[in-house]
């Protein structure tokens, strides 16, 4: 609720008048706007609670009383679930780029700061805001249809781009730019202690499928 500083300087000057006690003709409209306070809150709190709650459990359903209440509520948006990642993936999808020279030998691009080397330990980049790994992030999560700007990306390494090759940790192909390039999808896991100690590997990782077709200039032409 918000309230007008002139309100405030009023409402001084009314009580050194009138003394402690607020005039009669205001106290209606206080104790309306005390019991609607109330009210909002008494109907709110519970599905605040539930959307919440939503977020660890996705496919819970509510009960169908509160199901009834926010469905009458929710085009008014006072009540609604919001957070930047507010339901998280529990397993994390990567693409990996792979560039060969003949299409046999197939040697990968790693990234400043996304998943790829498994024994990489994950970096601290914040406050930097690393824009491409971000993106190859989402890439991930949709298709190479929902990321046009994927295609470019490949597109430039086959090219030799020397702006797209700074954004790289490690090009083996800095002399030369590759033929084909190959694009995998992988699901990455965390080992477990004991798998780190006795492997040195910070990750796990499972080739699913390919992202992308293996390109080469010539299909850009």
């Amino acid at each position: 609720m918000l309230i007008d500083d002139s309100m405030v300087g009023r409402d001084r000057r009314a009580r050194r008048r009138f003394g402690n006690g607020a005039p009669s003709g205001r106290a209606l409209p206080q104790q309306l706007c005390v019991y609607t306070g109330i009210i909002v809150t008494i109907v709110t709190l519970p599905i605040n609670a539930w959307l919440i709650f939503s977020a660890f459990k996705p496919l819970s359903r509510p009960p169908r009383v509160l199901a009834n209440v926010y469905e009458r509520l929710e085009a008014f948006r006072i009540v609604n679930g919001y957070g930047l990642f507010r339901v998280m993936t529990k397993d994390r999808g990567e693409i990996i780029l792979e560039g060969s020279a003949d299409g046999i030998d197939w040697l990968p691009y790693e990234f400043k700061w996304k998943p790829g080397d498994v024994k990489r330990a994950p970096g601290w980049c914040a406050p930097h805001q690393p824009r491409l790994d971000w993106q190859m992030w989402f890439a991930a999560l949709g298709t190479p249809r929902e990321n046009p700007w994927f295609v470019a990306l490949i597109f430039r390494l086959l090219q030799g781009s020397h702006d797209v090759n700074g954004l790289l940790a490690n090009n083996p192909f800095a002399d030369k730019p590759p033929r084909y390039i190959r694009s995998l999808f992988y699901r990455y896991r965390f080992t477990t202690m004991d798998e780190l100690h006795q492997t040195g590997a910070w990750w796990k990782r499972e080739e699913l499928r390919e992202y992308l077709p293996t390109l080469s200039l010539e299909e850009f032409r």
